[in-house]
């Protein structure tokens, strides 16, 4: 997978890197503040300084490691709700994914975790307004679900294809590349269906 941003070498910083070290080695339940505090070579007081929980660290993770997320939000919201845009906000959102491919993987293997801590919900909330850019309420059944399909191609792809062989570069445009299929076909099944009604195709705005 690829390589997550360098960080800078602040206490912060050290704390929530090797927190999700530990998270993705031994799971989130079986690692404690004194075990993380410990292979920081620092003091339990130390680390309370920064962070009182655990799940306070993974908090200040995922907001740090989301931020390109937001971002494609919120530019995806202020763009026509064109096939142009929507392949765009897929394109951009692959790179925040990828960049932040540990957390996301942590994610997906830590599902009944997840439902218990509010961090879930802030994840919920990403992909609640992501499925929302991109399906048309007024689309087909059929074309609303390749819409949300080509997001979730893309989140299992993230946690399906660590362990593939191959260039992480590659295996990233891949799994891109099948989301942007899915999405096409929602688009033309919605644009298929306007034509038989006689209306305006969903999604088919001005570019």
């Amino acid at each position: 997978m690829a390589t997550p941003q360098p960080r800078r070498g602040d206490t912060r910083r050290r704390i929530q890197d090797v927190a999700m070290d530990l998270f993705a080695q031994q799971g989130y339940e079986k690692t404690s503040l004194r075990e993380i505090a410990e292979h920081l070579d620092v003091t339990k007081a130390a680390l309370y300084y920064h962070f009182k929980t655990k799940e306070d660290i993974l908090a200040s993770i995922a907001e740090d490691l989301t931020k390109p997320v937001d971002e494609v939000i919120a530019w995806a919201e202020s763009q026509p709700r064109s096939l142009a845009t929507k392949q765009e906000m897929l394109r951009r959102y692959s790179e925040a994914l990828w960049a932040a491919a540990p957390l996301f993987r942590f994610v997906q293997e830590n599902q009944a975790t997840m439902r218990e801590l509010s961090i879930g919900e802030y994840f919920r909330s990403k992909v609640t307004a992501l499925s929302g850019l991109l399906k048309e309420d007024g689309a087909p059944l059929t074309a609303q679900v390749r819409s949300v399909t080509a997001l979730s191609a893309m989140h299992w792809g993230v946690f399906a294809m660590q362990n593939v062989e191959g260039d992480p570069e590659e295996k990233r445009a891949a799994i891109l590349e099948v989301a942007l299929d899915l999405l096409a076909e929602a688009e033309a099944a919605a644009e298929a269906a306007s034509q038989t009604t006689g209306g305006a195709g969903p999604g088919a705005h001005g570019a």
